[in-house]
């Protein structure tokens, strides 16, 4: 058996992989859960996820990507390790090529830290992408022509924002404010208001269920369970949307103040075709309720849902496979 070039969405929340051919074959979360006693990784991905706020002492779900880059290599390597080979694409002789995408922003340290873990996870050649770059091309933008394309990318741990044109950045920025931080901001909510303290997963729920971030743009209610912070005792409290976008204004608000700050860096030229074709928002976060609304609003630019927001990057690395000897030979360059 032959070996197949594939593409990873190594992201913070989640690792999408795209095996050339056979189209997106992995969506898990990127959590591996660890026994402390011996080292050894018990499970990853889905069922790691399963165990969150849920183990005993000795056993840990631990998160080794943070804000888009490696917070720690050995379960990171463990990790891909893991998913490489449960999707089998490692030939028997030869080795898979590997396009992995990274935030805009990432140092020279952590572009060496992601190609050692591709590598001793048992890829041949690594070649690392820009993600904003990719998720353009995943949702189905023509990033080569000399017009000018916005997309934002709202991740777990980093949204990455940029402008592009015959197929590169002309301006983009990556801030650290994405789902992760949403959910963190939650639970912070709850725990001030309420004096209740609940795990990241219920957060989560709320966010899927009942948030917004436009104003009076959903009336919806969620009943959650958590741990009374003075009696100590569980208790059952229910929260509703306009609690949720209150929670959620200062995070959002940072994500605007970065888009505008990538506009006004835009030449005009480009800021024209922005207002012809409209912003494009991907990732995870893209999925947050009403965020579209809020962008168009402050932005005064139409702003689009990609289709599957959540798998435009993996797809983008598919659409880099099928030139992955063209990308071969310019980094050789």
């Amino acid at each position: 058996m032959l070996s197949r070039d594939i593409g990873i969405d190594l992201g913070t929340a989640n690792v999408v992989i795209y095996v050339k051919g056979r189209g997106i074959v992995l969506d898990e979360p990127s959590i591996v859960a660890i026994d402390t006693t011996t080292g050894k990784a018990l499970e990853v991905g889905e069922e790691a996820y399963r165990m969150i706020g849920r183990t005993p002492g000795n056993i840990v779900a631990i998160r080794p990507l943070k804000d888009g880059v490696i917070a720690d290599f050995d379960v990171t390597e463990m990790m891909l390790t893991h998913f490489l080979n449960k999707i089998n694409v490692k030939g028997f002789l030869s080795k898979p090529r590997i396009v992995i995408c990274v935030p805009t922003n990432i140092t020279a340290v952590e572009k060496k830290a992601i190609r050692e873990v591709a590598e001793k996870s048992g890829g041949k050649q690594i070649f690392l992408e820009e993600e904003p770059k990719v998720a353009a091309i995943g949702a189905g933008m023509d990033i080569f022509q000399p017009s000018g394309n916005m997309v934002i990318d709202i991740g777990g741990g980093t949204t990455e924002i940029a402008v592009l044109s015959m197929g590169n950045i002309v301006t983009a920025t990556s801030v650290k404010m994405a789902g992760d931080k949403f959910d963190q901001e939650i639970l912070s909510y709850i725990k001030k208001k309420y004096k209740l303290l609940i795990g990241d997963r219920t957060a989560e729920e709320i966010k899927l269920n009942v948030a917004t971030v436009f104003p009076g743009a959903r009336d919806e209610e969620i009943e959650i369970r958590g741990r009374d912070m003075v009696s100590g005792l569980p208790r059952t409290i229910t929260v509703n949307s306009k609690e949720v976008q209150e929670a959620l204004e200062e995070p959002v608000s940072h994500l605007i103040h970065a888009a505008k700050s990538v506009l006004e860096k835009t030449p005009p030229e480009l800021s024209a075709d922005i207002i012809d074709r409209g912003v494009i928002l991907t990732g995870g976060g893209a999925l947050l309720h009403g965020i579209d609304q809020l962008f168009a609003e402050e932005l005064k630019v139409p702003v689009l849902v990609a289709d599957e927001p959540m798998s435009c990057v993996a797809k983008g690395t598919g659409l880099m496979l099928e030139h992955i000897d063209k990308i071969a030979k310019r980094k050789l360059i």
